[in-house]
């Protein structure tokens, strides 16, 4: 019986190699445009899809595979008598072996500069088709998209002559995999075009990045991938200069630290442990605002992950190479901070710009049989309309605070309070059952520093205990949403020690 390949690949790596040593071994080529043109450049004997269907390619290449004598080569079962009866009444000819990759969607798509029109004509019709044929029949094909696979085919096509079940199963499935996240890209970038913020069905695809070691604990396995179109300010496209390979946690912990670090223009500091902010300071120099970071909490900082928003510099690469981190993220890093740091065996460094992301991104969190997606909290104090109901209103100084302690407490897990001045946090209360225990942490962290300094809340205080606690320890002014049936309650206690208070209308939740 005659043995067909048929071989149509955008992405020819490796493509002349395969096709040489598939003649070798007895393997008749059919091909279609540039790769019937590399195939004949190499001096293979290959056959054009038009000679084995008898029809043109027609409407400038989009229609030239779509024909019954390569579908049925591709579907045909050769178990069954009827189907061979049917072959050989229609002159058909079984394929053995498809290797097929697709137009360049994802790339096209992710110039800045392409067009709708572009994007449409390199959505790929017949390749898809085709892989999902021969996926489907892969009992009878075998299916390649991905030049990494060729080598395991080679081999056992000339050690066994044939390819066994197995791999034809993993490669059908991997096809499959190709064929439904090209479909995704497809969709999403169409529904983008719409402006349909939560499409009747969901459909997204990652990449893998990374396997993992384990997930959030040794007995849990765990995998780390990425958006095929995903912003280079975004975590999965770091570049690691140094340290040990990330963990499931410190990805976790580290994107933490990017969110918070990039709500800050002036040099900033995040210190994060299990996702919440252990230290925040800013200052003139990045040294300066690492200083106040860690002074906020040097004990909880120990193993924890440090972002900066500007370049690393000697003088802080002095303080970070002090104490023992998990990972130190910032756009960039000096020389001398580089010769600093990676002194430090396993400390991980990661490059990355700090650009915003844009406002359409949604967060997607997975729950037992579904997902959770919203958008990302991007709402900042300049969007809110600020209300003062107190007596008293802020000086210039607590209003600095004030505004700095809302950039903090919108990344803490609720319930939560942040007590800080106009540069650093003091105390940090996170994850509390009750919001008057959350103050409590941050108030007794503080301590002493308390006195004259804000406290800014995630959500409005349900009854007053919350500001009663802020008098006793010496706050001054205090920050939250507003909205609560006990308002009045807190607004004259808050008048009473006067404090002033001001009502955002927004909250932070974050859990």
């Amino acid at each position: 019986m005659t043995k067909r390949a048929l071989i149509s690949v955008f992405d020819k790596t490796g493509i002349v190699d395969l096709a040489r040593e598939l003649v070798e071994l007895g393997f008749e080529l059919l091909s279609t445009g540039g790769t019937k043109r590399a195939l004949e450049e190499a001096n293979l004997p290959v056959t054009g899809i038009s000679e084995v269907t008898g029809f043109p390619e027609i409407l400038d290449g989009r229609v030239k595979t779509l024909h019954p004598k390569i579908h049925g080569g591709l579907l045909a079962r050769l178990d069954q008598e009827d189907h061979q009866r049917q072959l050989k009444e229609h002159g058909i000819v079984p394929i053995q072996i498809l290797c097929v990759n697709l137009y360049p969607f994802q790339e096209t798509i992710a110039r800045e500069d392409a067009s709708l029109e572009e994007a449409i004509e390199n959505i790929d019709i017949g390749g898809p088709a085709m892989l999902r044929a021969a996926a489907k029949n892969h009992e009878q094909v075998t299916v390649l998209i991905d030049p990494a696979d060729y080598p395991e085919v080679l081999s056992q096509l000339r050690e066994q002559g044939e390819v066994n079940l197995e791999t034809k199963r993993r490669l059908a499935a991997k096809a499959f995999r190709h064929t439904a996240a090209y479909d995704a890209l497809i969709a999403g970038y169409l529904t983008g075009l719409t402006g349909e913020a939560f499409p009747e069905k969901l459909t997204v695809t990652y990449e893998l990045q990374q396997p993992l070691r384990y997930g959030e604990n040794p007995h849990q396995r765990a995998a780390f991938y990425r958006k095929p179109l995903g912003l280079k300010s975004s975590l999965p496209y770091a570049r690691q200069l140094h340290g040990k390979e990330l963990s499931y946690n410190n990805i976790n912990d580290a994107e933490a630290a990017l969110q918070m670090v990039r709500e800050f223009a002036e040099p900033a500091a995040v210190a994060v442990k299990h996702t919440n902010p252990c230290g925040v300071g800013t200052g003139a120099t990045l040294a300066e605002a690492f200083t106040k970071a860690y002074a906020s909490d040097p004990v909880s900082i120990f193993g924890g992950i440090v972002a900066l928003n500007r370049e690393v510099d000697g003088e802080t690469a002095e303080q970070l190479q002090e104490i023992f981190l998990e990972i130190v993220i910032a756009p960039s890093f000096s020389p001398e901070a580089l010769e600093l740091l990676t002194k430090k065996k396993n400390l991980r460094l990661l490059a990355l710009p700090l650009d915003a992301p844009p406002a359409g991104e949604r967060r997607l969190t997975s729950i037992w049989g579904g997902l959770l997606v919203q958008d990302y909290d991007w709402f900042t104090l300049e969007q809110a309309r600020l209300i003062v109901p107190t007596k008293r209103e802020p000086t210039a100084e607590e209003w600095a605070a004030l505004k700095f302690g809302w950039r903090v407490v919108k990344h803490v897990k609720s319930n939560a309070i942040v007590v800080c001045t106009k540069d650093r946090t003091l105390g940090i209360g996170a994850g509390q059952m009750n919001r008057v225990g959350a103050a409590q942490i941050a108030l007794q962290q503080a301590g002493e520093k308390a006195k004259g300094a804000v406290l800014a809340s995630d959500a409005f205080f349900p009854m007053p205990d919350t500001v009663e606690a802020a008098a006793k320890a010496g706050i001054t002014a205090i920050i939250q949403p507003g909205g609560s049936i006990r308002d009045a309650d807190s607004i004259a206690l808050a008048d009473e020690h006067q404090i002033a208070m001001v009502f955002t209308g927004i909250r932070h939740f974050k859990h």
